[in-house]
């Protein structure tokens, strides 16, 4: 079939798609990329409107939201009539991807790379992942959390479905962990137990819990007379109400910051002793080891590092919405792609959510398309247009708690289903938090605001510093609030580690 013209469509549309220049390049497009006419395009806008239970059925006004329903509808109709075709594969026959270039539109039959055999493609392929990587010519090397059937499947647990044994043993491991890094730190020979009286002062950790004898607000909310301390079972494994001394001391914080926050569920190191009150007397608070540094922030060349691939790199982050509660036009996205296409960086980190739950059109049941057709059409596709003007760049999708089309809405999650991106190698799919590396440049993301629950949950306590850590920058002057949240989140080494009461 010949490409469908601008005139075609008007011809058979009329004057109301031909007075809109972006109506009626939808409408051309949409011909080209599905090989239809104008004809059957208009016949399948009309199936779209018939009611067969209306006694008389109208014609609405062709818009552009009804070029989103047509869409998903043509896309509908494609997939039942792959299902009805049966799959043959003949023997010998290589992975290489079939392109029914019949479908494709106009200005990309044109689009051949001179020196390339077009039947083939190079794909390379990262060690722990199950699909291929960007192709050779990417300037990106991505290493990510492992991509096989029984990683995902470990990643997608059940909610709810644990026991409570292993639960708790994960909670008591997550103490002696940190127990160790103490002494190590510090070089202490020996942990005490909170809840036993002793003479002199003791260097105890275990994690700040809410004291519900002595929470005197509602919902509860941590404050110096209603916190307490609960130990690892190694330790008596019990709870034991804290009391800070009117001279404390924080030991070992970045210095200027002349204080250090607590947090419902956060792991700490205290020094003091139990008077036999049944309460702890904190006298000193020890600042939790900080993370050991990599060799790149020294400038050394990594152990893997390879010599053929330029470590530079651009990437653009954006986090979801993308839509306007108005609508789901999802012109911000496109705003967004548009801009993509005009500076090509080599990554592309989004973050959901991407249909979002609380969407009020899709909370009232205002829209016809099912969510994965709606995330494939409005999403995907204009991605993959960014990816296709940009070889050798990459995505990499997290999703959000409030995305639809996960199949988990509580925190951590899994990542998204590789049936929404057609398994594309170009666009990875992680979960939520999850952590990866590009270029030896490693990178943690959540989709969830824990600065802002940390914010929320804090209780800040006042010291005189004792041996504080020099600041590696001058602009670090210690007294700026979000690095001090940022860096209590990589000394708890948890993206997420409040515990509600």
């Amino acid at each position: 079939m010949s490409a469908v013209t601008q005139e075609e469509v008007i011809r058979v549309f009329g004057d109301h798609v031909g007075s809109d220049n972006k109506l009626l390049e939808e409408c051309t497009s949409i011909c080209q990329l599905y090989n239809l006419s104008a004809e059957t395009l208009l016949y399948k806008w009309e199936a779209l409107n018939f009611r067969p239970s209306a006694t008389r059925s109208e014609i609405s006004e062709f818009t552009m939201d009804s070029i989103i329903a047509l869409k998903a509808q043509i896309q509908r109709d494609i997939v039942k009539e792959n299902a009805k075709r049966p799959q043959h594969r003949a023997i010998g026959v290589t992975n290489t991807a079939i392109v029914n270039r019949s479908r494709l539109p106009v200005n990309m039959h044109k689009t051949a790379v001179v020196g390339q055999n077009p039947t083939i493609a190079q794909m390379k392929v990262e060690e722990g992942f199950g699909v291929p990587g960007p192709s050779k010519s990417s300037s990106v090397v991505f290493k990510g959390p492992a991509n096989d059937p029984s990683s995902r499947k470990y990643r997608s647990y059940r909610y709810m479905y644990e026991k409570i044994l292993e639960r708790s043993e994960a909670l008591d491991d997550r103490i002696e962990e940190f127990s160790e890094l103490i002494k190590e730190h510090y070089n202490v020979a020996e942990l005490g137990d909170p809840t036993s009286g002793t003479d002199d002062d003791i260097i105890v950790t275990g994690r700040i819990v809410y004291d519900a004898d002595t929470a005197d607000t509602a919902p509860p909310r941590l404050t110096e007379t209603s916190m307490a301390l609960e130990a690892s079972r190694a330790n008596g494994g019990k709870r034991v109400a804290l009391r800070l001394d009117s001279s404390v001391t924080i030991r070992g914080a970045a210095q200027g910051a002349g204080s250090v926050g607590l947090f419902p569920g956060s792991i700490v190191a205290l020094k003091g002793k139990n008077g036999g009150g049944n309460w702890f007397l904190v006298k000193e608070i020890l600042s939790l080891p900080p993370l050991k540094p990599s060799p790149t922030s020294f400038r050394l060349p990594s152990i893997k590092s390879d010599s053929a691939v330029d470590p530079s790199f651009s990437i653009h982050i954006a986090c979801g919405p993308y839509t306007p509660d108005a609508d789901l036009s999802y012109k911000p996205w496109r705003a967004l792609v548009k801009t993509l296409k005009a500076s090509k960086p080599s990554v592309v980190l989004l973050m959901g959510p991407f249909i979002d739950v609380q969407h009020p059109k899709i909370k009232t049941g205002e829209t016809d398309m099912l969510p994965d057709a709606l995330f494939r059409s409005l999403f995907i596709e204009h991605l993959r247009t960014y990816l296709d003007s940009s070889p050798g760049s990459i995505a990499v999708l997290v999703p959000s708690i409030r995305d639809l089309i996960s199949r988990q809405a509580v925190y951590p999650q899994g990542e998204l289903d590789p049936e929404l991106t057609a398994s594309d190698p170009r666009i990875h799919l992680l979960p939520n938090p999850s952590r990866f590396s590009i270029n030896d440049i490693t990178f943690g993301v959540t989709s969830v605001d824990v600065v802002y629950h940390l914010k929320k949950e804090e209780l800040s306590i006042k010291g005189a510093e004792v041996d504080p850590i020099p600041s590696a920058s001058p602009d670090d002057t210690g007294t700026d609030v979000m690095a001090n949240t940022c860096r209590h989140i990589l000394q708890q080494r948890r993206y997420m580690f409040l515990i509600s009461a």
